[in-house]
């Protein structure tokens, strides 16, 4: 089994590149998805945010209060800290149960963990490759407000709460630049996914 990280920034292209891997037959763990699932109603990290944050973070139905939450942390970089505290470990855990299910089917499989946050969890060592996808904060802000209809203040703000590209090329064993059109950027994956079935 090879074991790729692919991780890129909000707006940067990141989950069409899996998507692109997704195509060409690798199994792609989505880190988001994961971090939503380790959340839900009942779950020990909801119980922690709770704790941590409050029972304000908690709707009425017991699920978290997700816009509430996001407000918070995307202004408070202790707070963040202190989600990824809970959510990172639970979040990991379950990824590494999904690594084992996929090698279990199929041990020649490509796995792809489509993971935004990977500066912030110093997990490189686990990958066989890591590729950032990287794009201009310009473009990002563009696709955000163009696409999500989001606000641009807003768009800036949660890009700037992030990790550069540059701290993302720095883990990074390969680099595609996804500033340019989607049949650009999925032409990069492929030449990536040759590369990767000649290993």
């Amino acid at each position: 089994m090879q074991l790729i990280a692919v991780t890129g920034g909000i707006a940067s292209g990141k989950s069409a590149v899996a998507g692109r891997l997704a195509e060409h037959g690798a199994v792609v763990v989505d880190a988001d998805r994961l971090a939503r699932e380790v959340v839900e109603p009942g779950t020990p990290a909801l119980a922690r945010i709770a704790e941590e944050f409050g029972p304000e973070f908690v709707t009425a139905d017991g699920a978290l209060d997700r816009a509430r939450l996001g407000a918070l942390i995307f202004a408070d970089p202790a707070k963040r800290h202190a989600l990824n505290a809970i959510t990172h470990p639970a979040i990991a855990e379950r990824s590494h149960e999904l690594f084992a299910a996929a090698r279990a089917a199929d041990p020649h499989t490509v796995v792809v963990y489509d993971v935004p946050l990977l500066v912030d969890t110093e997990r490189t060592a686990e990958f066989d490759l890591v590729v950032a996808v990287v794009a201009d904060a310009t473009v990002r802000v563009q696709r955000m407000v163009e696409l999500r209809g989001m606000d641009r203040a807003d768009a800036e703000r949660r890009i700037a709460a992030q990790a550069s590209d540059a701290e993302r090329i720095a883990i990074a064993d390969v680099v595609i630049d996804a500033n340019g059109s989607l049949e650009e950027t999925r032409a990069q994956v492929d030449a990536l996914w040759e590369r990767l079935r000649e290993n």
